[in-house]
């Protein structure tokens, strides 16, 4: 299956998008939107906190378009100390920078379209988070398939090793259809619950968050 194309998965959109938060947030002190509401992103903080192995000091979190970088002033305000967020628009990147220096937090930001191989220059990470960049990848109007398998590629190999874990929040695709995509680089290491609702007798969720850990070789 695939998405229909849309302008959501085209950089000149976010380009746009991002080049007006940036005029709201210079005259306004608005930060801009949260993509899928804070409540989506409060629970992977929340879930990550109450990982008893993971060193807050020590564990390389990797944020996968990062967009305004909200998510990562989160954990910076938790004790994280090595964050990275990435994303393919400049503007986003510029946003993010400006947050982040705003509120004397150290956060390092990086221009990086992650269907390219340049982006293995990242390094490697114990943390990879996605909330909706699949999701954007997905409703690329120009061969989304390929673009998503790219991806996919370049995130299996950003993971430090078998134990890392990827972190995805979908609102466009179900656990079900994750999985399917997945499972050629990924095992399923557990679902976050996400909040449900029931439509003709049927239970379904409006979004889908799903830990993944890279298959060993």
């Amino acid at each position: 299956m695939e998405l229909e194309g849309s302008e959501l998965g085209t950089r000149e959109y976010w380009e746009t998008s991002y080049a007006r938060e940036i005029k709201n947030y210079k005259n306004h002190g608005d930060i801009g939107e949260i993509w899928f509401d804070e409540d989506s992103q409060q629970r992977i903080v929340d879930w990550l906190l109450k990982q008893e192995n993971i060193d807050k000091k020590t564990a390389r979190v990797l944020d996968l378009g990062c967009g305004n970088g909200m998510f990562l002033i989160a954990l910076a305000n938790e004790g994280f100390a090595r964050l990275t967020g990435v994303d393919y628009s400049p503007k986003a990147i510029e946003l993010a920078m400006g947050i982040a220096k705003d509120q004397a937090l150290d956060i390092n930001y990086k221009v990086a379209d992650l269907t390219q191989s340049e982006s293995l220059a990242l390094g490697t990470y114990s943390i990879i988070h996605d909330k909706g960049t699949y999701d954007a990848v997905s409703l690329c109007p120009d061969d989304p398939k390929e673009k998503r398998n790219s991806y996919l590629s370049t995130v299996s190999k950003l993971l430090q090793n078998e134990q890392s874990l990827f972190i995805i929040t979908s609102c466009n695709w179900t656990e079900e259809e994750l999985l399917h995509s997945f499972e050629h680089l990924f095992v399923k290491h557990c679902t976050i619950p996400t909040p449900t609702f029931k439509f003709g007798g049927k239970v379904g969720n409006v979004v889908t968050s799903v830990v993944f850990k890279k298959k060993s070789n």
